[in-house]
């Protein structure tokens, strides 16, 4: 809630709520809210805002801002005119789009064709418009640069002139612009689309026109098609192989999210011994791909590369590779698609607004959609025609009437004294009404020949075919189907072309084995209570005679005999855990003070190792004992990574204060004690385990006010008289105090 200046106005006006009390407060006073009030009042029309008329693109592919700078432009001419400068188009589009020329400008580049961002651009441009491909070349500015429109927009705006779709006025209520395209093609799928609202976001990749047309056409005929017979793969603008994983590729056609993986594509040129990356994923540039390799070289991870540089020219994107003499190509580059952005997975997210509303939809349903969508189209501009020629075949159904006796109509009007009067005396004369008498005495003299009479009933004869057709298509929705379906093998004649994105499937993929040079032989791994790491060999071990040198206070908390190859987890106070293997240490003798864990794994400044687990599968469970009395079971392979990566954050809850953790191969039995001095002997299998890192864990022990959970040990054997009191049936339990018998073998 906001801040109050003075403290007796903490509180409403007696008797109003908080809407009419922002009426009786004075000028500079503060009223004090809801957050609840504020949300809804501010924040929920931002996000609205956002999410209708900014970010998100409606079922004709496009947004707001995209459909307002190209409808701009065709009421400009420049679908068929010469290029303008890109200022003009910029400032005319102001009128629809209240935003500032460089955002107006900035979407524009994006559209064109010099940017290289779209599979089918929908501006025909001149000049520096940057590349998708590169961060470092930038755009020139506006009053240097030209556009048209691509000859492709033709399909994006035919029959709008008819009322295909809605026009709603613009911000200022001065002119009227379309709320959607009538697209004779899929272009929601043909063009990749990104876009952030508020609380959602849309990430749609590019298909083949051709594929995209077919698959539709074939879902017209046939609802429950496959679209995986048609529409292979996404395709994409910079090329490069899409890694055909086809249940990764069917989740994302059924659900409309997923992932799925582009590589870029490389030639080795053998008289220079080097490597021409030429295409490359869309999620990622060519810088950032040079600076990932450079820092591979500099890690001393890729030995033979002697040189990369960006020779990115106007013939396109080109990065070449200089290797040493005598090194595998194929296997660097195996390398380089594993550790770098030169495969990348791109994340779909296929959130379309349809009729309003958010959806995320798979590859078949955002195509019904459209198929709907366009059906509505094609029924709007067919009403239209059909009204239109309604009005025709009903001025010359009046003008019939005339010819049948010109020579009467002719007197009509030579002995009608006044102008005003023709209409009346001609609709009094023939029986017609006044839009058909107005269109009669439109008539020129020179058309009152056989010839014109002739021609006119023959329109009447061709008018009432085409509106008795136009009536059936209104009524049949095959028809529409039909319509559509003509309408899109047209647009594979004109605009189809082959895919420039290949199919990698994965069985053609070499399989890369990373040679372990790790040599494994058994160890002893201490850890102690400072965060201090020793590994020694058993032999050093068994030669000591003096014990473990430490710091003054420190002990050994954990000791174990284990391998060289293992890894280790280390749980860090600011609830983080850092991943190393034991080969990562040098060996030590039990008479140095070991490595300093927090400085061997670069922990933060302030962060120190607090207890480590010494893994050599990812099997069984994390147990977490917090200061409230709850106990997290986390399953181990929670932390396991795919990749390498050596920092996992959230690794467990920070709601309350650790207590203690314990790495449990299998369930065991753990002896919990209070700050009261009760005593819980809990058996982990009696709780379920979740895979969420920071769970905050369930209630064990239940605690008073001012209680807390002091200790954790793991039970044994003989540690009670009588195990039995202080075990429980039932979970959260407050323990039992020792008993006589365990007080006397306590001391």
């Amino acid at each position: 809630m906001a801040r109050k200046k003075k403290t007796e106005e903490n509180t409403n006006v007696k008797g109003t709520s908080l809407e009419e009390n922002a009426h009786i407060l004075g000028a500079g006073e503060v009223e004090r809210q809801f957050i609840t009030y504020t949300l809804e009042t501010n924040y929920m029309p931002y996000a609205m805002s956002a999410i209708l008329s900014r970010a998100i693109p409606e079922i004709d592919g496009f947004k707001p801002s995209h459909r307002k700078l190209l409808y701009t432009m065709y009421n400009m001419g420049l679908l068929k005119g010469d290029r303008s400068k890109s200022a003009n188009i910029v400032g005319a589009t102001m009128k629809l789009n209240p935003h500032g020329d460089q955002a107006i400008y900035e979407t524009m580049v994006r559209l064109t064709r010099g940017n290289e961002a779209l599979l089918h651009p929908y501006v025909d441009s001149k000049g520096n418009f940057g590349k998708a491909y590169s961060r470092n070349m930038q755009f020139a500015a506006s009053r240097y640069t030209e556009a048209k429109l691509d000859p492709i927009c033709a399909e994006l705006f035919a029959d709008i002139e008819k009322d295909a779709v809605e026009f709603v006025p613009n911000y200022d209520n001065s002119m009227l612009e379309p709320r959607l395209f009538p697209v004779r093609f899929p272009s929601v799928l043909v063009n990749a689309n990104t876009g952030i609202a508020v609380g959602m976001a849309s990430n749609i990749c590019s298909f083949n026109l051709k594929e995209v047309c077919e698959t539709t056409i074939e879902l017209i005929k046939d609802p429950d098609h496959d679209c995986m017979e048609t529409l292979k793969a996404p395709d994409f603008s910079g090329g490069g192989y899409v890694i055909y994983e086809q249940e990764k590729i069917r989740e994302v056609y059924n659900t409309g999210r997923g992932s799925i993986r582009v590589r870029g594509k490389y030639s080795y040129d053998k008289k220079n011994n080097c490597i021409d990356i030429t295409e490359i994923p869309p999620t990622t540039t060519s810088e950032a791909i040079i600076d990932k390799v450079i820092e591979h070289v500099k890690a001393g991870k890729l030995k033979e590369i002697s040189d990369i540089r960006d020779e990115t020219d106007k013939t396109g994107l080109k990065i070449t590779v200089d290797l040493k003499r005598g090194v595998d190509p194929d296997k660097v580059m195996q390398f380089l698609f594993k550790k770098t952005p030169l495969e990348d997975p791109f994340p779909c997210n296929f959130n379309v607004l349809i009729g309003g509303t958010p959806m995320t939809l798979g590859v078949s349903d955002l195509l019904q959609e459209w198929i709907a969508f366009r059906m509505q189209c094609v029924s709007n501009r067919t009403a239209f025609d059909l009204k239109k020629a309604e009005d025709k075949l009903h001025l010359l159904l009046g003008l019939q009437k005339i010819l049948l006796d010109i020579d009467k109509a002719i007197r009509i009007v030579r002995e009608t004294e006044e102008e005003a009067d023709v209409v009346p005396n001609l609709m009094i004369g023939f029986g017609i009404d006044e839009s058909q008498a107005e269109y009669v005495a439109e008539i020129k003299l020179r058309h009152l020949n056989r010839e014109y009479i002739l021609n006119r009933l023959e329109d009447i004869e061709n008018l009432q075919k085409s509106i008795e057709d136009m009536r059936d298509i209104l009524k049949n929705k095959n028809r529409i189907k039909r319509i559509i379906v003509g309408e899109l093998q047209d647009v594979i004649k004109k605009y189809g072309r082959e895919r420039k994105t290949q199919i990698l499937y994965e069985d053609d993929i070499p399989e890369v084995i990373e040679e372990e040079t790790v040599q494994d032989y058994p160890v002893m791994l201490f850890f102690t209570r400072e965060g201090y790491f020793k590994k020694i060999s058993p032999q050093s071990w068994r030669m000591s005679t003096s014990g473990h040198k430490l710091k003054e206070g420190d002990e050994v908390i954990t000791e174990l005999e284990g391998s060289n190859s293992d890894e280790l987890l280390f749980f860090s106070n600011r609830c983080q855990v850092y991943k190393m293997r034991a080969s990562d240490f040098d060996e030590c003798k039990a008479s140095t003070l070991g490595d300093f864990v927090a400085s061997k794994c670069g922990m933060d400044e302030g962060e120190t190792a607090v207890y480590m687990a010494v893994i050599k599968e990812y099997k069984g469970y994390m147990l977490f004992f917090f200061e409230n009395g709850k106990v997290a079971k986390v399953d181990l392979f929670a932390y396991e990574t795919k990749t390498n990566r050596k920092k996992l954050i959230k690794a467990y809850s920070d709601r309350s204060p650790l207590i203690a953790i314990r790495y449990a191969p299998e369930d065991a039995e753990y002896v919990m004690t209070s700050s009261a001095g009760r005593v819980l002997l809990f058996h982990s299998g009696s709780i379920a385990s979740k895979t969420t890192k920071d769970t905050q864990g369930v209630a064990v022990l239940t605690l008073k006010k001012n209680q807390t959970l002091a200790a954790v040990y793991d039970y044994k054997d003989g540690l009670f008289v009588k195990p039995s009191r202080y075990r429980t049936k039932t979970l959260p339990s407050a323990g039992a105090a020792l008993s006589a018998d365990d007080q006397k073998s306590e001391s």
